[in-house]
């Protein structure tokens, strides 16, 4: 039955997405799914400020955060007539849990088969790079050497990395942080002997430390997508307006102007 349900909603969103993005743009808002879609009234939006593709850091002289998710966000908001509030989260696996306990009406996340249980995606919106940190004295010289009997790598908990990890790695240990943010300052303080993460953020921080070095090319890619909680009564008809919206945003050249704006490399617009 789960598998004739999926496939059914595979079909709803194929049959959607043929259309130009401008006419499922333009059809008459449906107010039982909007309803659904936001029941507060407002729309209730995870920021992830863990991942520095997808948000800005909040400090003193930022005090609202920046990045293609909150452009996204907005957006989606003006097209839907909805207000928007933005809630800003450290790691992925937190907006996660709001989102399962009805404290989110979206969010910004990774696709990953695990999470797919309680949420449903939209096509992704972004791809971006997982990577390898090591110390510049380590033996390790690319990705296939990382998972050997004794290395420990160091990861965010409940990321897509960990999620991600956790599925393939099979010989390495998986130590995890609090979040991805703290990966490299634990990686540094002693905690294993590799560190993963969003390849952005493993750069940025290498900068803060003279003696790592990234290893070349990644382990994995990541799907961004937005989801939205499986408990909803019309969370299938919200995920096809969703995707609908996503992909007009992606022809448009709205997110790639976005990425452009905020200085987002190493990531492209999802095909």
């Amino acid at each position: 039955m789960k598998k004739i349900f999926g496939c059914s909603l595979l079909l709803i969103c194929q049959l959607v997405l043929a259309q130009t993005p401008n006419a499922v743009l333009n059809k008459p808002i449906d107010n039982a799914m909007m309803k659904s879609f936001a029941p507060t009234g407002t729309l209730r939006v995870g920021i992830n400020l863990g991942n520095p593709v997808l948000a800005g850091s909040i400090d003193r002289s930022e005090p609202q955060p920046k990045g293609v998710t909150i452009d996204i966000a907005k957006e989606i908001g003006k097209q839907s007539g909805i207000p928007v509030e933005l809630i800003s989260f450290k790691s992925a696996g937190a907006i996660v849990e709001a989102l399962k306990a009805n404290q989110l009406d979206l969010i910004f996340v990774a696709i990953d088969p695990v999470r797919g249980a309680d949420i449903s995606y939209t096509p992704a919106y972004i791809q971006i790079e997982g990577a390898y940190m090591v110390k510049a004295s380590s033996p390790i010289k690319n990705n296939e050497e990382v998972d050997v009997a004794g290395n420990e790598i160091v990861v965010g908990k409940a990321s897509a990395y960990d999620l991600y990890l956790t599925r393939e790695i099979k010989k390495a240990t998986l130590l995890r942080s609090s979040n991805s943010q703290s990966v490299v300052d634990d990686f540094m303080s002693g905690k294993g002997n590799v560190a993963a993460g969003v390849k952005q953020q493993l750069e940025a921080d290498s900068k803060r430390y003279s003696n790592v070095r990234m290893l070349p090319g990644r382990f994995m890619v990541i799907n961004q997508a937005i989801g939205v909680p499986k408990s909803r009564a019309e969370y299938e008809k919200i995920t096809v307006y969703l995707s609908g919206l996503i992909e007009q945003l992606k022809t448009s050249g709205f997110i790639a102007n976005s990425m452009k704006k905020h200085g987002i490399e190493g990531a492209k617009v999802a095909e």
